[in-house]
């Protein structure tokens, strides 16, 4: 028997008003302060060389290439918006990452990323604060380090801790065969995700800030009580990690290290090596001005703001409709 296909959106007529009234809002917010809405390209040369994050690779043959790669964030083409005189700017965006399904998660998302000329990821906490507890009217963050938030949760100081010490940590939900090839920051993502995550923000939102500088991505770095931290923070609600933001990075040579070092990563981890976009590195070495920048998931927003667990819910087509 063959089985008929689903034609009708998951998300119910309440839920796509108020992801209308969702965009509606955002806009608002921004040209209130003067931030310029653009647009960037979905279908890109490059993908993301983030050891955690899987591109979808796209089968192109256009203006002399073949390939290319449906973005998992806007955000290197707007950074070269940013070295192009741009001013601050926001976008609102499709991201694709592959194999990510659950109820949180869809291969295909809406991002909302903006990036603040001038600001640090202090300043760009504050504005954070403003957008989501406008929209979802509910108290403003609390700032909570890492490390504190670690040793509470899961009783374990993730910057004194031993590398063997981090996997027996793990042996909750891992066995030990499947522990042996697993790195420092794997584990440590591991205790974050089963032992951390779901009791953030359970009272008041919480900013999770100081991430260890082996974490720092695209984040700029410093010291803190003896130890390198990542300028750099997400922000939980009820256990929902909804945005991850950072000070930028502007040095050319240490974003092109990094970039090396995520292939070595990858190569370790038995993923292809990702070409480095020598676009985006030509514009960092142009000059990125002084700014931080914030990626935030928006169905995850809208999740909250009408208390549904499943991402389903807020989609109109999720991947398995569409």
């Amino acid at each position: 028997m063959t089985t008929q296909p689903v034609w009708q959106p998951s998300a119910s007529q309440a839920a796509l008003k108020s992801r209308a009234q969702q965009l509606k809002f955002v806009r608002g917010f921004f040209d209130e302060r003067q931030v310029m809405e653009v647009e960037t390209p979905v279908l890109a040369a490059h993908g993301v060389s983030d050891l955690n994050l899987d591109g979808v690779r796209a089968h192109v043959s256009a203006a002399g290439r073949r390939g290319g790669w449906l973005q998992t964030s806007p955000e290197y083409h707007m950074k070269r918006l940013l070295a192009a005189g741009s001013g601050s700017i926001f976008q609102v965006s499709r991201v694709f990452r592959d194999g990510e399904r659950g109820q949180r998660h869809n291969p295909e998302f809406s991002m909302l990323e903006w990036y603040r000329v001038g600001f640090d990821d202090e300043a760009l906490r504050a504005e954070v604060a403003d957008l989501v507890c406008s929209w979802l009217d509910c108290r403003r963050p609390r700032t909570v380090s890492y490390r504190d938030a670690v040793m509470a949760c899961a009783h374990i100081d993730p910057f004194e801790a031993s590398d063997r010490e981090l996997r027996r940590c793990c042996e909750h939900w891992l066995e030990p065969d499947q522990l042996a090839g697993m790195g420092r920051d794997a584990c440590l993502d591991l205790i974050m995700s089963f032992a951390v995550e779901p009791q953030l923000g359970q009272d008041v939102p919480e900013f999770i800030v100081d991430y260890p500088a082996s974490q720092a991505a695209l984040a700029r770095v410093s010291e803190r009580d003896g130890h390198p931290v990542a300028h750099r923070f997400e922000l939980y609600i009820d256990g929902v990690e909804l945005c991850n933001g950072y000070w930028e990075l502007v040095d050319a040579d240490e974003q092109r290290r990094r970039f090396e070092q995520d292939n070595q990563l990858r190569r370790r981890a038995g993923k292809p090596e990702m070409a480095i976009d020598e676009a985006f590195l030509a514009a960092v070495e142009a000059g990125i001005p002084e700014c931080a920048g914030v990626a935030l998931g928006l169905d995850r927003l809208l999740m909250l703001k009408l208390g549904t667990r499943d991402i389903a819910d807020v989609l109109a087509f999720p991947f398995e409709r569409a």
